[in-house]
C-alpha cells in the first residue's frame, strides 16, 4: 500500500501568494519548452442533464512530478468538482489527491501572468479586465505580480458586478482600478488586455488595439466559442498554450482560420517555447501580442506540486492509501 496526502481546498488556500503560483507556473512551462510532456484537454459532453467531463495531464520531469485535473462541470447538480491527482515522476507512485477548486483561478490566473511577462511591454502600465467572476480575479492577482500597472480598467455587463470587482481591488492594489460601461471604454488604450468571460462571441472590437498591446484570452476553450474576433487575431503574433490546442478547441483561432484571415502557420510559438528562450516573445514595441489560454496541465502540475511540499512542511492534510496494481490485482502484498 502507499500513502497518499489528501488536501482539501481549505488547507490549501494559504499556502501560496499570487507570486508563488506564477513562480511555479513559470518553470513548469520553461520545462515544457524544453520538451516536457503535456496535452490538451480532453472533453464528453452530455446533454441531458448537460455537463462536461474533462481531463488533461503533463509530466514536469525537473520539478518530478506528474498528473492534472479531472472535473466535471454542469450536469444535475449545477456545479463544478475539480479533483487533482499527483503523482512522482520518478517511481509514478501518486502523492497526493488535492480537491483543486481553490488553486484553479491562481494557476490558471498565474499562466496567464508568465505570457503578460514574456508577451507584454516592459512599460505597461494601463490594464483592461473585460469579466468579474473567479477567473478574472486570479488573473488580475496574479498579473499585478509582473507589472507595474498604474490604471486598471474593469467591464462586465452587470453594473453591480463590475462596480464591486473595482471597488475591492481598488483598495488592493497599487493601481487605480475603475469600472467602465462598455468593453470599448475598458480596451481604448490600454497597454494589457484581460479576457475573462463565458461569452460565446468576441467580447471586444480588434480594431479598438492599439500597436503594442497585449490581449490574455482564457474564457474560452470550444471551437465554435470565441472572446476574440477575426481582426484580433489576424493582426496579432499568436501564442497558445499548446500547439495543439490551435486547431483543436481554440475558437478564436479556428474562427480566423475559417475567415481565411490566417493560416495554420499563423501559430508563433507555445508559451513554454517563449519561456525556455525556444522563440522570441515580443520583438517590437508596436507588435500586437495575443495569448490563448485553454488550461493545461501544465499550471496544474507546477501549482499542485508547489501546493503539496508545503503542505507536508506544514504538516497539513489526512492521509489515504492505494494499493498498487501488483497487490490489487493479485490479492498479494509485496
Amino acid at each position: 500500500m502507499t500513502d497518499v496526502l489528501f488536501l482539501t481546498s481549505e488547507e490549501t488556500a494559504g499556502l501560496a501568494s499570487p507570486a508563488d503560483y506564477v513562480t511555479a507556473v513559470r518553470d513548469g512551462y520553461r520545462q515544457r519548452g524544453a520538451g516536457a510532456p503535456a496535452e490538451p484537454r480532453t472533453k464528453l459532453f452530455h446533454a441531458d442533464p448537460g455537463g462536461l467531463l474533462t481531463t488533461y495531464s503533463a509530466v514536469l520531469p525537473e520539478t518530478g512530478a506528474m498528473g492534472g485535473y479531472m472535473y466535471s462541470a454542469g450536469f444535475g447538480s449545477g456545479d463544478a468538482w475539480f479533483v487533482t491527482p499527483l503523482f512522482d515522476a520518478d517511481s509514478g507512485e501518486p502523492v497526493a489527491l488535492l480537491d483543486g477548486a481553490h488553486m484553479n483561478p491562481f494557476k490558471t490566473g498565474a499562466a496567464g501572468a508568465v505570457a503578460v511577462d514574456e508577451l507584454a511591454r516592459q512599460d505597461a502600465t494601463t490594464l483592461a479586465v473585460i469579466g468579474t467572476g473567479p477567473q478574472a480575479r486570479g488573473q488580475l492577482h496574479a498579473t499585478a505580480t509582473v507589472r507595474d500597472f498604474e490604471t486598471v480598467r474593469v467591464f462586465s455587463p452587470t453594473t453591480s458586478n463590475r462596480e464591486a470587482f473595482a471597488a475591492e481591488f481598488d483598495d488592493e492594489l497599487a493601481a487605480s482600478v475603475t469600472a467602465v460601461d462598455s468593453s470599448a471604454a475598458a480596451v481604448e488604450g490600454a497597454d494589457v488586455v484581460i479576457t475573462a468571460t463565458t461569452a460565446s462571441d468576441p467580447v471586444f472590437d480588434g480594431s479598438l488595439l492599439e500597436p503594442g498591446t497585449h490581449v490574455t484570452a482564457m474564457g474560452q476553450y470550444h471551437p465554435k466559442k470565441r472572446e476574440l474576433d477575426v481582426e484580433t487575431i489576424e493582426r496579432a503574433t499568436y501564442v497558445p498554450d499548446l500547439r495543439d490546442r490551435a486547431t483543436y478547441d481554440a475558437g478564436s483561432f479556428l474562427a480566423a482560420l475559417e475567415a481565411g484571415a490566417i493560416a495554420e502557420d499563423h501559430v508563433h510559438a507555445e508559451l513554454g517555447e517563449v519561456v525556455a528562450g525556444e522563440a522570441p516573445g515580443r520583438t517590437s514595441d508596436d507588435e500586437i501580442t495575443v495569448f490563448d489560454s485553454g488550461g493545461t496541465g501544465i499550471e496544474t502540475v507546477a501549482a499542485a506540486a508547489m501546493l503539496y511540499e508545503r503542505a507536508v512542511e506544514e504538516g497539513l492534510g489526512s492521509t489515504i492509501s492505494f494499493a498498487p496494481a501488483s497487490e490489487a490485482l493479485t490479492g498479494r502484498r509485496s
